[in-house]
């Protein structure tokens, strides 16, 4: 979603209301997409609308980016406060009204009950990822640009219990 839209909530402290989708598929791989025309990857990731709650932007989003309606996934869980980053200088459009200096996100943890063949990138005009692939649970932490690295270890750190029951899975933390 653009972020001119005037439909985004930007608090008074000028973060912008978003949800982040970490879907997993039955072996606990995370779908992980690289940014459209560049080598930066993420999760799948939108701002939350005036007229929507977070649980409804997740479906907006999930379609939007990769093309998975809410029948395709299950929702396992979610992370219980926002969790907020700060955009570099550079990104920030002081141009806009109001400024958006960062986001305040809350993540939700789900499973694909379907086949990955039914990931499709490209269900908008212009679409934010060009390829996306399966990784190890604790993976995205190397690969996420530096700005979001906090807040990508505080869901995955928070949703993994969910997943792996209370397990310790991986050691890449």
């Amino acid at each position: 979603m653009p972020h001119e839209k005037n439909t985004q909530v930007i608090d008074a402290e000028g973060f912008r209301s978003n949800v982040g989708i970490i879907l997993c598929n039955s072996k606990g791989k995370l779908l992980w997409a690289r940014r459209i025309g560049q080598n930066g990857w993420q999760f799948p990731q939108g701002g939350i609308n005036r007229d929507e709650t977070p649980e409804e932007a997740l479906y907006r989003e999930l379609m939007e980016e990769v093309g998975l309606h809410q029948s395709h996934v299950e929702i396992i869980g979610c992370t219980q406060n926002w969790l907020r980053y700060r955009l570099p200088k550079r990104f920030i459009r002081h141009d806009l009204a109001p400024v958006c200096i960062g986001q305040k996100q809350r993540w939700f943890l789900l499973r694909l009950n379907c086949d990955d063949a039914r990931v499709k990138l490209d269900m908008t005009d212009k679409p934010e990822f060009d390829q996306w692939k399966w990784v190890s649970y604790w993976h995205p932490l190397k690969e996420v640009v530096a700005f979001k690295r906090k807040v990508y270890k505080s869901a995955l750190n928070e949703l993994a219990p969910l997943l792996f029951n209370n397990q310790v899975q991986d050691t890449e933390r």
